[in-house]
């Protein structure tokens, strides 16, 4: 049987955190990490003293492993070489890191040389490939997932794809898992562990604002839209969010709605921003970048992190995962 994600990454549960900017802070990551799954916390644009401060909380708040995710067609080839930099000067090995999207080789070279396992997340069968061939873990995102989108294929199918082609690669499924079920589901089409991102904006140690939470617990799958008007910070990318009244009339002027704080500096919040609302934002939250995968239907309230991955651990920790894997595998036979 192939590696599960929890043998390569050294963990209890197949289970990653998604590195959601803004949402997934040091205490979100390191409740992941410390309940037996990958905790993972968003980099984004941070750099300098700010992320060395983030990474301090980080190291200091588990002794799991624990990941940090970045973003290379945010901050562009040179910033990202200065994140990765600081990531590996200032980490333990324990310290993984996580790109969404393809970075350069050179840097999954860099990355490798120093001893580190790199997760990346891929909307293609391409950049599936070519993670594969460099040794990373595969995040294999699927329309179904809540936030920016790599690719315009369902989970399952590629999935499927990837398994066909890189039969010995570590794939985690990724989009509209919400439940133990829709977890086997992804563990059937070829999955080694999955990821989830919804699922954890509504934990208790999630920074996203209150009434964002309450939007996701109270949504389901008809309430998220494929849209691409949040391109203020991020342009380029259609996202999944729940439907606002700027994802219905996007023609509306371009001006602020809110102010927010990001590692002590204020910013104030345009319409039409990428920025997901967090506990430190205040406005119009109603207008904001609402993220949110087609999970949301299975969840109905705000739990502590550690519960989300006791409720998954029921497929994807040890003997549970074998047997589900075994079911699986019968089932497509």
């Amino acid at each position: 049987m192939r590696a599960t994600a929890a043998g390569v990454l050294g963990l209890e549960v197949s289970l990653l955190q998604s590195g959601m900017g803004g949402v997934a802070g040091t205490e979100l990551a390191c409740a992941v990490s410390n309940a037996g799954a990958a905790g993972c916390v968003g980099g984004y644009k941070l750099a300098g003293g700010a992320l060395s401060a983030m990474l301090d909380r980080l190291v200091t708040g588990t002794d799991r492993p624990v990941g940090v995710n970045l973003i290379p067609e945010v901050v562009g080839p040179a910033e990202l070489d200065r994140q990765v930099a600081q990531v590996l000067e200032e980490t333990p090995q324990r310290v993984h890191l996580s790109f969404f999207g393809m970075p350069d080789d050179a840097v999954l070279d860099r990355v490798a040389a120093a001893g580190r396992q790199t997760v990346v997340q891929i909307g293609t069968a391409d950049d599936g490939m070519h993670a594969a061939a460099r040794g990373a873990v595969v995040v294999v995102q699927g329309t179904e997932a809540g936030g920016h989108l790599l690719g315009t294929s369902r989970r399952d199918d590629l999935v499927g794809t990837l398994r066909a082609l890189v039969p010995d690669a570590c794939l985690v499924a990724s989009g509209g898992i919400g439940s133990p079920e829709e977890a086997e589901r992804a563990l059937a089409a070829g999955a080694d562990g999955v990821l989830l991102g919804t699922a954890f904006v509504v934990a208790h140690e999630s920074r996203a604002h209150a009434r964002f939470k309450s939007a996701v617990t109270g949504a389901d799958e008809a309430d998220t839209v494929i849209t691409d008007v949040y391109e203020i910070g991020w342009p380029g990318r259609r996202h999944r969010v729940l439907a606002t009244s700027v994802t219905a009339d996007p023609e509306q002027p371009t001006k602020f709605i809110g102010k927010t704080v990001v590692e002590g500096k204020p910013y104030l919040v345009p319409r039409f921003s990428s920025a997901v609302p967090t506990e430190a934002t205040s406005g119009r939250i109603e207008e904001m970048a609402l993220y949110c995968g087609q999970s949301c239907g299975a969840i109905s309230g705000e739990v502590p992190a550690a519960g989300v991955v006791a409720t998954f651990a029921q497929v994807l920790s040890g003997a549970a995962f074998v047997k589900t894997k075994e079911r699986a595998e019968s089932h497509v036979g």
